[in-house]
C-alpha cells in the first residue's frame, strides 16, 4: 500500500465516522475538512465499495420476531434470519448472507469446525463477514468440487475465503462432487483422504448449506450435473428441492425417488442431523417449496431467507398439512 492509498483510507474512515456515527451532514463535513461536497459524497460511496462502511437495513424487530417465532414453532427451528425483500437478486442474496455472517461472528468460538457446502448463497456469506478480531475456526468442505461450478461457487474456494475473513484455516475435500454411479461414490468413501475430511466435516459444530429448487434453470443443470430431462422427470415424481446440492426431497421432507440420488460425494441428511447448528441459506423467491421440504426433514436449525419466502413457506405449510 502506497502513501496515497493509506491517506485515502484514513480520509474515508474519518468521513464515514462523521457521517454515519456522529450524524453530520455531507455539507458540514465538506466545510470541516476543506473538501467539496461532491468529493465527500464520492468518498462515502467508495468507502462502502471497499468495505470500510457496511450499511444494512433490517426488519423492524417486532415484525422480525413475529415471523421468527412462527417459523420456530412450526418447524422446530432454533432461529430464523429474515432479510428484507429486494428486486435485485444479487442484493437479496447479499442481504440474506449478511445475516448469516453476523450470526457466525456472534456464535463461533475458537476451535470450532464449520462444514461448508457449495453454491451462490453459501459463497455470499464470505463476502459479508466483517470481523474485528480473528477466530481460530476450521472451515471444512462438506462436498466435493466441480470444475463447472466455477471457482467462486466451489466449496474449496468458499472455505478459503471464509478462513481468510475469520482468520482460521480451511480443509479441502479432494474428490469430485459428482460421479457416474453410486458404486463409484461408495468406492471414493473408502479412500483414506476422502474419509478423513468427511469424518472431520461430520464432527462440525456448524454447517452452511444451500437449498435448491428443481427447475430446468437450476445450477445443477447449468453445471451439467443433470440434464433438463432428468430434472423434469424428478419434478414429475414429486421432487421439490435439494439440500447440499444433491439430497433430493419431496414436499413432506422425505427422500424422493429419483435416479439422481446417490451420485454426489459429500455429507448427507443423516450426517447433518448430528451437527448442532445446520444453517440453510436460500434467498431466491423461487425456492419456497424447496425450503418447505427442507424444513420438514427436521435437520435444519437456522433458516436464512427473505420476507417473501418466509410468508410463502408459512402459507404453504398451512395448505399442505393434512
Amino acid at each position: 500500500m502506497n502513501g496515497q492509498d493509506a491517506a485515502d483510507i484514513d480520509l474515508m474512515t474519518e468521513i464515514s465516522t462523521l457521517y454515519y456515527v456522529q450524524g453530520e451532514t455531507q455539507e458540514a463535513i465538506a466545510n470541516r475538512l476543506g473538501h467539496s461536497r461532491v468529493r465527500i459524497g464520492r468518498l462515502l460511496k467508495r468507502a462502502q465499495a471497499e468495505g470500510i462502511v457496511d450499511v444494512r437495513v433490517r426488519l423492524h424487530p417486532a415484525v422480525s420476531v413475529e415471523i421468527e417465532q412462527e417459523l420456530k414453532r412450526r418447524f422446530g427451528l432454533k432461529r430464523a434470519l429474515i432479510a428484507l425483500d429486494n428486486a435485485d437478486p444479487d442484493v437479496q442474496r447479499s442481504s440474506v448472507a449478511s445475516l448469516v455472517a453476523d450470526h457466525l461472528s456472534r456464535s463461533l468460538t475458537d476451535g470450532q469446525i464449520v462444514a461448508v457446502g457449495m453454491g451462490r448463497n453459501v459463497a455470499a456469506v464470505a463476502d459479508n463477514v466483517f470481523l474485528a478480531e480473528s477466530l481460530k475456526v476450521s472451515f471444512v468442505c462438506a462436498i466435493g468440487g466441480s470444475l463447472r461450478a466455477g471457482e467462486h461457487m466451489n466449496p474449496d474456494h468458499i472455505c478459503r475465503r471464509l478462513a481468510s475473513r475469520f482468520g482460521g484455516d480451511s480443509e479441502t475435500l479432494y474428490a469430485p462432487a459428482l460421479v457416474q454411479s453410486g458404486e463409484l461414490r461408495d468406492a471414493l468413501y473408502e479412500n483414506s483422504t476422502v474419509r478423513q475430511t468427511l469424518d472431520r466435516a461430520r464432527r462440525a459444530d456448524t454447517a452452511l448449506i444451500g437449498v435448491g429448487d428443481v427447475s430446468e434453470d437450476s445450477n445443477m443443470v447449468r453445471m451439467g450435473w443433470f440434464s433438463a430431462q432428468e430434472i423434469a422427470e424428478a419434478r414429475l415424481s414429486g421432487t421439490v428441492g435439494d439440500m447440499m446440492g444433491y439430497d433430493f426431497i419431496d414436499i413432506h421432507g422425505k427422500p424422493s425417488a429419483t435416479q439422481m440420488q446417490g451420485r454426489v460425494v459429500g455429507l448427507n441428511i443423516q450426517d447433518l442431523t448430528r451437527i448442532p447448528d445446520v444453517i440453510a441459506i436460500a434467498s431466491e423467491n423461487t425456492k419456497a417449496v424447496g425450503i418447505l421440504g427442507a424444513l420438514r426433514t427436521g435437520v435444519i436449525d437456522t433458516l436464512a431467507t427473505s420476507v417473501t419466502n418466509a410468508h410463502t413457506i408459512l402459507r404453504l405449510d398451512e395448505a399442505t398439512t393434512g
